[in-house]
């Protein structure tokens, strides 16, 4: 699933690949500039989610859908 991830993100132009012809082998990712451009973006989106994380436990409760406790 993480190779088929990266794989997409590299066919999306978010992140790059370098492999070296090393042993082992070695491989290495890095933000393509689009990707660099979503940045910000994530780092506010999880600045929300983070102070809103006690009021969607409480929908996720009321509604029957909060993950089990070893998850959490």
């Amino acid at each position: 699933m993480l190779t088929h991830t990266l794989r997409q993100l590299q066919d999306d132009g978010l992140i790059t690949r370098t492999a070296y012809a090393e042993v082992p082998p070695r491989v290495e990712y890095a933000l393509a500039p689009l990707g660099r451009g979503l940045h910000e973006i994530v780092l506010q989106l999880i600045g929300w989610a983070a102070d809103h994380h006690d009021e969607i436990r409480t929908h996720r409760a009321r509604a029957g859908t909060a993950p089990s406790s070893s998850r959490s």
